[in-house]
């Protein structure tokens, strides 16, 4: 039978992308401060977000018709983003794996967690801190370790001239300084 004429339930797509693949053979690296983070979004959800919504919904429910009843139907389908969330925190702490970026004895070279100060070829200065993959975030500079600009500065010394695949080309970047 085609999929086309199977009603996928809204459960089982709750499931889809819900883990984000690491590469193979690799572990998920966080900074404790990154996995405070988790903990703490977790927490939030499971003693706030979650009884504030379930709460909702019993009184929705309460109403009567529930299949034109919008805070019902809202508060259902929050409590399965809210339930999905928590589901995927839970599992990327299970497989969290701690790295103190402090603790790094080799402050001369670029290892996970260094802070890294670089210029390109268009002489711009720019800083990047590497972090793990559920920690990341654009807007305060901090890129995934597994990106290629952080796999291109991986162990590199401040001085050294790296090449960083980009979608358009190959650009060369100067490590400038090194800080943990």
């Amino acid at each position: 039978m085609s999929k086309a004429f199977t009603k996928e339930s809204e459960a089982d797509a709750d499931f889809e992308d819900e883990i984000l693949v690491l590469p193979a053979a690799t572990k998920n690296y966080i900074t404790p401060e990154g996995l405070q983070r988790l903990q703490d979004e977790f927490a939030q959800l499971q003693k706030i977000e979650r009884p504030k919504t379930v709460e909702t919904v019993s009184w929705a429910a309460g109403n009567g018709d529930r299949s034109e009843n919008g805070d019902y139907v809202y508060g259902k389908r929050r409590l399965r983003e809210i339930d999905r969330r928590m589901r995927f925190l839970r599992k990327r702490m299970e497989i969290a794996e701690a790295v103190d970026p402090a603790r790094q004895k080799n402050r001369e070279r670029v290892y996970f967690g260094a802070t890294v100060l670089y210029r390109n070829a268009r002489d711009e200065e720019k800083t990047i801190r590497t972090v793990g993959i559920d920690e990341a975030r654009s807007e305060f500079n901090e890129i995934s370790w597994i990106s290629p600009l952080a796999k291109a500065l991986s162990k590199a010394a401040e001085g050294d001239i790296v090449e960083v695949r980009t979608p358009k080309d190959i650009e060369r970047i100067e490590v400038m300084k090194i800080t943990y």
